[in-house]
């Protein structure tokens, strides 16, 4: 099959071809979604990063759920860790949600730029200004793909 007959959906055909890959992620780009911030206090240190693979999967009991790279960071403090914060972007905090978007960023002071306050249970970080903030025990965690799915109650 040529680039030219490649569909733009499912690609060649070939199930880990990147044509596929390269339009759902372009698809689901386009998503409307809220920004968040999610935060753990891990071994001393603050880690966050933004995410918006995250919803509301249940108001009886509150419930969140959000999606985080296997590879990340945040990933592997959830083995140790089981209480996280989520702070909801302002719709001018695009610079914060750069910056904790941003690859390679330092794991000590990643946190230093971005004004915050301690959450009361889990220690983790509230962006201040942020919209809404809310703090998680989490439930469940599921490995699907190349993600991790979190579940947690907040």
């Amino acid at each position: 099959m040529t680039d030219a007959t490649v569909d733009p959906l499912y690609g060649d055909g070939d199930p880990g071809g990147g044509a596929a890959t390269d339009a759902f992620r372009a698809a689901m780009g386009r998503l409307p979604a809220g920004v968040v911030v999610l935060a753990v206090r891990w071994r001393g240190l603050d880690h966050a990063m933004t995410a918006s693979a995250v919803t509301s999967v249940s108001l009886e009991p509150p419930m969140l759920l959000f999606c985080v790279h296997r590879d990340a960071r945040l990933r592997e403090a959830l083995d140790d860790v089981d209480t996280w914060a989520v702070s909801v972007l302002a719709d001018d905090q695009a610079p914060v949600a750069d910056w904790l978007a941003s690859p390679g960023r330092p794991s000590i002071g990643q946190l230093d730029r971005v004004p915050h306050v301690a959450a009361p249970r889990s220690g983790a970080a509230w962006v201040s200004g942020a919209a809404a903030w809310v703090e998680c025990r989490t439930v469940q965690v599921i490995a699907a793909g190349t993600t991790t799915w979190c579940w947690g109650r907040c």
